[in-house]
């Protein structure tokens, strides 16, 4: 299971003190602890679940890293960049542009939905085919140009 993987690479960090491994697997740790317990029930996630906390913590450093870069703050924005690309060691493999617009297709077409109008429907489609392979800033775009085109 995933979270055990990442509690395992937490001590392994730990003995090997490597402080940027540690403090970033702390902090995912912690950041799926917090998935765990919101709501209105406390529960295990699953890993998919679990997947979605760590897309979201590596876009939080990733979007921080930019605000640190824009600001002239390049050992704060490396930093950042450091633990996304840590992150990223749990997360699956991120489609080309090519894959993604072939998946994204192969959905609406699936799915037999054409026009900006259906817009909601399709982000659901292409979304659920991706299966966070790619950030949804990205699958939103090829499917807005596929929709107009």
């Amino acid at each position: 299971m995933l979270k055990e993987r990442l509690e395992s690479d937490l001590r392994d960090a730990m003995k090997a003190r490597d402080e940027l491994v540690t403090s970033t697997l702390r902090m995912a740790i912690a950041a799926v602890r917090n998935a765990e317990v919101a709501g209105k029930s406390a529960r295990e996630l699953s890993d998919d679940e679990i997947l979605g906390v760590l897309t979201k913590e590596a876009k939080k450093r990733r979007e921080a890293a930019e605000a640190f870069a824009d600001a002239g703050r390049e050992a704060q924005a490396a930093k950042e960049r450091a633990e996304e690309e840590v992150i990223a060691g749990y997360l699956p493999k991120q489609l080309s542009d090519d894959e993604l617009a072939a998946i994204v297709r192969d959905a609406l077409a699936a799915a037999g939905l054409s026009g900006m109008s259906s817009m909601g429907p399709a982000m659901k489609a292409a979304q659920t085919a991706v299966a966070g392979r790619a950030e949804g800033g990205r699958v939103a775009a090829v499917v807005k140009a596929q929709l107009a085109g």
